[in-house]
């Protein structure tokens, strides 16, 4: 169960020839592949590029349609592994995951890849995230794609220009022999417009002809002395071609080329911020007619040395934006000038931030000190240009952080992950402190207040070998781990758990199964419950964890027991039994949950039907304030409010009206030995005549029974 379904949208994939396709990148990714004859796709999803697995699974009938084999693939380096099939055989294929935790994952297949070279095209479509609001390491793809020479487009974010790059990737690859990356950010992947269609093609060739006709080239195979010869080959004809049918195609773009004696040259992904910026300094129009030259770089890598020495004649300088470090960039621009003998100066990392996501006011900074520079724009129409389309803001004599709390990322109202972390709180305080392996995923959210659980994080599903090192029998602690059941199945089958069977590990991992790859938008994996007819689900950890030779599992099969979670856990950390520990702690992910049951619930409001919600309360009279139901969950349903005891000034805890009825709240007060403020309320919508009749007879009696013990304390009133 996806996050988004894009049932309806996919429709569009049908259009034809001429017609218009209007929607977003994502989809047009999708679109361009089929009219490109692509045979296979596979994939592991992780944003930005997680909605284009979602895509490819809701268009499987289309795809099928064409022949073309989708697979979700159960990691990053199986999905680069798939294009193997485009080494001997002039299948096209296309894989995307996220980089570049995916382009890490998957380092080994793309060399191999890389080094043997391709027949068919071979696509790799992969999400590029930077910022403060990236989720991963500030690292780049484009490393990747130098080590071991793959080409790396990186087309303007508009859709024309990222189905065209889709289209040329495929043929480039084939030209060169060599496989393409293209590189999508998150603005690309979501960015909304329009462009003209062709028709979807059958594949020229098929995977059933392949299978039919196999056929081998021991030269393509990544052994010596082959593998010398291949670097050889990319040198002497790969590069060559690749070069030649970039300039051909003219795939990098120039504007206003002659316009002036100075020029930016510019990533293709970073063009809409800079004519943004350009517009706000006067230098461009909204429709991107620039008054100042610009070099757009489709082709990020490699660099075309005949391209350079023709944007940079006459001018005395240019401008290098280049998103990232280290800049490779401007280093290979450097390079060429130099080689050239060129004159231009080069300006880039100089005037603009050595790192992080380029947005417009960091260009504008950019741009407009190189303006100045060369006296392209007077330093007062530049500051006054600036102050009328941002209006400078007055900070406050205290900074934010005086004034305003924290408020880091937390669990989803109702997760199933909080009550284990609300265990190990419990626990922590019986037992101590122990050394806690993080792993990626929504339990990651355990490292921040208010559990403050886990010293590092490795990697995804490297949570139980991340705790490899602190294996001993000098002490009787055990170090815990943490993984979900995505990372399980990603890679923490084998890294983590039979490395401990392997190592004789004496540590406890936890692993968190709610159902789903619950962080990358809720798609299904092989422990899924949900019928999935194109999948196979249903697969259980336990016997998995087993197979590879676990002896002491447990299985908890509702983690809002919270009971039950500290009793294992205890038992885990203290048994005299030696070998690796599983503790495998089941519920499905609540905010999947809640997509699927709000959904009936609407259409059972709709149908007159009876429905009963459970969720929970504080009796005000008896919280005392202490707050420790807050600390100990962090649900965002629960808040506080003033007291209504003139007497007592502590603020009470109250409960939201988003709270989903899970009930770690109530079981914490019990577990914890902490005030019995908490009641369980039923909502009923839609209730019997039974029900009606009891509930006025109910709000009598108590009415009556308020009143007689209102005139009771009258009668002691002064």
């Amino acid at each position: 169960m996806a996050e988004r379904s894009f049932v309806e949208e996919v429709k569009k994939l049908r259009l034809g020839q001429d017609e218009i396709f209007s929607g977003e990148g994502i989809l047009a990714v999708t679109k361009a592949l089929l009219e490109s004859g692509v045979a296979y796709i596979a994939g592991y999803q992780g944003a930005p590029i997680s909605h284009l697995m979602d895509v490819l699974a809701d268009a499987q009938n289309i795809l099928s349609e064409y022949g073309i084999r989708f697979e979700n693939s159960a990691s990053e380096a199986t999905a680069a592994a798939t294009l193997a099939a485009s080494v001997n055989y002039p299948l096209r294929g296309a894989v995307t995951f996220k980089a570049t935790v995916g382009t890490n994952v998957a380092s080994d297949a793309l060399a191999n890849l890389a080094s043997g070279g391709v027949l068919g095209g071979a696509l790799i479509i992969v999400g590029e995230d930077y910022g403060e609001g990236s989720s991963i390491m500030q690292e780049r793809s484009h490393a990747f794609a130098m080590k071991s020479q793959i080409w790396l487009l990186d087309p303007r974010p508009n859709l024309p220009s990222i189905v065209q790059a889709v289209k040329m990737g495929f043929e480039l690859s084939e030209a060169s022999n060599t496989p393409v990356m293209l590189q999508m950010r998150i603005r690309a992947c979501h960015v909304h417009g329009r462009f003209v269609c062709a028709e979807n093609r059958v594949p020229e060739f098929m995977i059933k002809d392949a299978l039919e006709h196999p056929t081998r080239d021991l030269s393509r195979i990544v052994l010596p002395p082959a593998s010398f010869l291949h670097e050889k080959e990319k040198v002497q004809d790969r590069w060559p071609a690749a070069v030649h049918f970039i300039q051909q195609h003219e795939l990098n773009e120039f504007f206003a080329k002659d316009a002036d004696d100075i020029g930016i040259a510019l990533q293709g992904g970073c063009y809409n911020t800079v004519i943004r910026a350009l517009n706000l300094l006067g230098k461009a129009d909204v429709f991107g007619q620039s008054e100042i030259p610009l070099y757009v770089m489709n082709v990020a890598y490699p660099l075309i040395d005949k391209e350079f020495d023709r944007f940079c004649h006459g001018k005395q300088a240019i401008l290098v934006l280049e998103e990232g470090q280290p800049n490779f960039v401007e280093q290979n621009i450097a390079n060429i000038l130099r080689q050239c003998g060129i004159s231009t100066r080069l300006h880039g990392k100089d005037l603009l931030p050595m790192a992080g996501e380029y947005n417009t006011a960091t260009v504008l900074a950019g741009l407009r000190a190189f303006l100045e520079r060369y006296g392209k724009i007077a330093i007062e129409s530049a500051v006054a240009a600036c102050q009328v389309r941002i209006p400078a803001i007055t900070l406050p004599q205290n900074p934010l952080e005086d004034n305003i709390h924290a408020r880091p990322p937390g669990f989803c109202t109702g997760c199933p992950e909080r009550p284990i972390f609300t265990a190990m709180k419990l626990i922590e305080r019986e037992l101590g402190a122990h050394h806690i392996s993080a792993d990626i995923g929504c339990h990651l959210f355990a490292i921040l207040p208010p559990f403050n659980l886990g010293n590092t994080t490795m990697g995804y599903g490297l949570g139980a070998a991340s705790a490899a090192a602190l294996n001993t029998s000098a002490t009787n602690k055990r170090a815990v781990s943490v993984m979900g059941d995505g990372g399980f199945w990603h890679n923490g089958l084998t890294s983590g758990i039979a490395n401990g069977v392997f190592n004789r590990s004496d540590n406890l991992t936890i692993i968190v199964d709610n159902s789903y790859t619950s962080a990358t938008g809720g798609q299904d994996i092989p422990s899924s419950m949900a019928s999935n007819p194109s999948r196979s689900t249903g697969h259980e950890i336990e016997k998995a964890v087993n197979g590879v030779g676990v002896k002491w599992i447990r299985t908890i099969k509702r983690t809002y027991d919270l009971k039950t979670m500290i009793h294992t856990l205890r038992e885990a950390l203290t048994t005299g039994e030696k070998g690796p520990k599983v503790v495998i702690a089941q519920s499905e992910c609540m905010l999947n949950k809640q997509r699927r049951e709000k959904k009936k619930i609407r259409e059972s409001m709709v149908a007159g039907q009876r429905i009963v919600r459970e969720r929970f309360g504080v009796d005000h009279d008896t919280c005392t304030g202490d707050h420790s139901c807050i600390r100990l969950s962090g649900c965002p349903s629960l808040s506080i409010k003033p007291n209504p005891d003139p007497l007592r000034t502590d603020p009470v805890v109250t409960v939201l009206n988003s709270c989903v009825g899970c009930g770690l709240c109530g079981e914490v007060s019990h577990a914890a030995v902490l005030c019995p403020s908490f009641f369980k309320a039923r909502i009923i919508i839609n209730p019997t005549c039974w029900e009606r009749l009891s509930h006025r007879i109910s709000k009598k009696i108590i009415s009556y029974l308020q009143r007689r013990d209102a005139k009771r304390r009258g009668q002691y009133d002064f």
